[in-house]
């Protein structure tokens, strides 16, 4: 009996320190305000619009518990059908943000679009604080979707940079930026980590194929906005 309840105790005595432990990760997640998405919805970049990429950035941050705050993701939309431009840099609030593990990605818009922001292959960590594969891992995931300039803005109406404004996999090419700023090979200048280069592959240029063909995954950049 006494080996019963001395067990019982230890048991007891491990579940409790594992809760304990368990806020102290869950507490930092939650005070996360910027990620690059683990995963995308799987459809290249048809992303349902840009609601559908702001939901799949609340999704995921949903399940690392920062959920409570609203979410947008980094892209711009060219202007179309009647309706105007919208610019990423304008989506995303006014920072500062960080990632899942604290460290500053950028203080503010300013700083997030200038030469001396934080966000590197060691920074640029998913909603589960997870480096994301970059030039010389496998599979390379470093293009990130954005649609965007390297000022943050949309590009001007006509040669589609946004797959149909993330609406279509099978018409239209993305810009990408590099979410490790490095270039494919030592010597390629664009290593930009929002405006690197348009996706291209065998079906064009917006396909789940494409995307991967190129580095990519379908992946977004997504900032708390408030």
């Amino acid at each position: 009996m006494i080996r019963i309840e001395r067990s019982v105790t230890i048991s007891g005595l491990a579940l409790a320190l594992a809760l304990l432990a368990a806020p102290s990760v869950h507490a930092q997640s939650a005070d996360m305000t910027f990620f690059v998405t683990s995963n995308g919805p799987g459809k290249g970049a048809d992303l349902g619009g840009l609601e559908g990429a702001d939901a799949q950035c609340q999704k995921l941050a949903q399940t690392a518990g920062a959920g409570a705050k609203t979410w947008r993701a980094y892209l711009s939309t060219q202007a179309a059908d009647g309706k105007p431009a919208v610019n990423a840099k304008d989506r995303i609030g006014k920072g500062p943000w960080q990632n899942a593990k604290g460290a500053v990605i950028a203080k503010d818009v300013a700083d997030l679009h200038g030469a001396a922001n934080n966000l590197t292959k060691q920074t640029a960590l998913s909603e589960k604080g997870e480096v994301t594969n970059g030039r010389g891992d496998t599979p390379n995931r470093h293009d990130i979707l954005t649609g965007t300039q390297p000022d943050g803005t949309a590009f001007a109406a006509g040669d589609d940079k946004t797959c149909k404004n993330w609406t279509s996999s099978t018409q239209g090419t993305a810009v990408v930026g590099h979410a490790d700023r490095q270039g494919l090979r030592d010597d390629e200048p664009s290593k930009s980590w929002n405006s690197s280069h348009p996706s291209r592959g065998p079906d064009g240029g917006c396909s789940q194929a494409d995307l991967k063909s190129t580095g990519g995954d379908g992946l977004l950049y997504c900032f708390a906005s408030n």
